[in-house]
């Protein structure tokens, strides 16, 4: 097993756990999104952490896997790896990454998949695919433009250079950072917050921020206005509203 999986006071972890760089294989893509599917799935399960351990978030896709594949084999290798950080991306819930060491190629794209990014201060993120001779495939140069922008994508996808963990919060790729050894307990932190709140108003807001970037603004308001509608079918709903005209603190069941 390549990714483990498990679930501690309402946070779900994926680690993943290929020695020594976590190089991203068939076997680990699809473990990644058996666990995704699984903690999506898990009621018990409020938020989410990926994590690569102490040493290194991912260094990349197993080039030695690939090295040898053909046009033929990339068909059908390339979008399966897309679709299982899809799974991440999709997660219901928040989901922070919390990235030590490097988060480079595939690493920096999983990364990318989650709502947030905790990095030590020693971190290094990129996507050095051109340095291969081809481009990012697995999300890459979708998701980061949408995060820094399409000038500065342009410019780390263009040159395959290493962003910095200071350069990576100054442009907004990553949103925390920490000495290494906090890393962890940092993206707790972070999503400790959501444990105790509306889980399907935190669903809905997740689903309304992510889809409403591939839409229009109209197509997207609307979107928005289904969504918002839909909350009203809920408890989480009821209890929120009474509590505030109550003047009291709400207790949100996730219902």
């Amino acid at each position: 097993m390549f990714v483990q999986s498990k679930v501690a006071d309402g946070i779900g972890t994926i680690t993943l756990s290929r020695p020594p760089m976590n190089a991203l294989n068939a076997q680990l893509q699809e473990e990644l999104r058996a666990a995704a599917i699984s903690l999506s799935a898990d009621e018990n399960v409020r938020a989410v952490i990926v994590y690569g351990g102490e040493k290194v978030f991912a260094a990349g896709a197993d080039i030695k896997e690939m090295a040898t594949m053909s046009y033929v084999d990339m068909t059908a290798r390339a979008p399966a790896l897309s679709s299982a950080f899809d799974a991440v991306a999709r997660i219901p819930k928040p989901v922070v990454a919390a990235v030590t060491g490097y988060a480079l190629g595939g690493g920096c794209e999983l990364a990318l998949a989650c709502d947030w990014r905790v990095a030590a201060q020693d971190a290094k993120l990129g996507q050095p695919e051109i340095n291969l001779g081809v481009i990012p495939g697995a999300g890459g140069t979708q998701r980061l433009p949408r995060l820094v922008g399409p000038a500065r994508a342009k410019d780390i996808i263009m040159s395959g250079r290493l962003v910095d963990a200071a350069e990576a919060l100054a442009i907004g790729l990553v949103d925390r950072v920490v000495p290494a050894p906090e890393v962890y307990q940092a993206a707790v932190d972070l999503v400790s917050r959501y444990l105790g709140g509306p889980a399907q108003a935190l669903r809905a807001a997740k689903l309304a921020v992510d889809g409403g970037l591939s839409m229009d603004l109209a197509a997207g308001l609307a979107w928005e206005s289904q969504l918002f509608a839909g909350l009203f079918a809920t408890q989480d709903r009821t209890e929120g509203m009474t509590a505030f005209v109550e003047k009291r603190k709400p207790n949100f069941t996730g219902t």
